[in-house]
């Protein structure tokens, strides 16, 4: 196997760091981001010759197209782009504040969409490469109190799906990767930010903790060989769930998704107007 250069952005813990760890020890070549660029100094000091740390912040589309362009400078060529940056925002429709949406969507979205930009040029150069975007259970159901995190990541999943139409006869090659829980930081406060609290939407906020069983929680340590194999693969698979959790919970939601279609025909039919 040829040794891949990798891009990846929020590696400063998480499965950005898994991953990026992984990488190195099996030989290849990283380019780990992340804000905080101190929390990389252990890949860098580790992997002196195949890790190169940057500083970036994604949502601030210039630093990202010269993080890249560096990057490409340094290794002279890449292979694997990795959306990883994001967080989470936990509140009610009602409840969200507008300048805490505008920053989840500069980041869980549009992060992903400049670092896609900015790459896309020197793999369409090359005739090869592979962008993975983290996507997450949340960008395949909706979730009480989790809407606007909902709406990020269906918004990355739409993206990049018609993003794999528009390159697969360049040769660059696509993957949505789909987590389900996993015992990571993504509660704590860097990960996960709350809106205030209207009482009203209390009950929606049991039935979200409610919906996950302790027994749900991957380790995310097992997460590291799976992609890797994706990342591999002669035929990537455009969707990756990460977990066991996932599966089940999306196979009944698109179940009941088409049933509501299917009872609801009749109305679709009379909206068609004559033929």
């Amino acid at each position: 196997m040829t040794e891949k250069v990798w891009f990846m952005t929020g590696c400063s813990r998480g499965f950005g760091r898994l991953w990026a760890e992984a990488a190195l020890r099996r030989g290849d070549r990283v380019v780990a981001t992340a804000r905080e660029e101190s929390r990389l100094k252990p890949l860098a000091e580790a992997f002196p010759d195949s890790a190169l740390v940057l500083p970036l912040d994604v949502t601030q589309r210039g630093a990202v197209f010269d993080a890249v362009a560096a990057a490409h400078q340094h290794f002279g060529r890449l292979d694997v782009i990795v959306n990883n940056a994001g967080y989470g925002l936990r509140g009610a429709v009602e409840e969200v504040q507008e300048d805490d949406v505008r920053e989840l969507l500069d980041t869980n979205l549009l992060g992903a969409l400049w670092v896609t930009q900015a790459a896309l040029p020197l793999l369409r150069e090359q005739g090869s490469g592979h962008i993975v975007s983290v996507s997450s259970l949340a960008g395949l159901i909706g979730e009480p109190t989790l809407g606007l995190y909902n709406a990020s990541k269906w918004a990355l999943e739409g993206m990049m799906d018609a993003l794999s139409r528009e390159v697969a006869h360049l040769g660059i090659k696509v993957t949505i990767i789909e987590p389900g829980p996993y015992a990571t930081e993504f509660a704590s406060a860097g990960s996960l930010r709350q809106s205030p609290e209207i009482p009203a939407y209390d009950e929606a906020r049991r039935a979200l903790l409610a919906g996950f069983d302790p027994a749900d929680f991957a380790d995310p340590v097992a997460t590291p060989e799976a992609v890797l194999a994706a990342v591999d693969a002669d035929v990537p698979p455009l969707r990756l769930i990460l977990g066991r959790a996932v599966l089940p919970k999306v196979r009944g939601h698109y179940d009941a998704r088409l049933s509501t279609w299917d009872a609801w025909t009749h109305l679709s039919e009379i909206a068609h107007g004559n033929s």
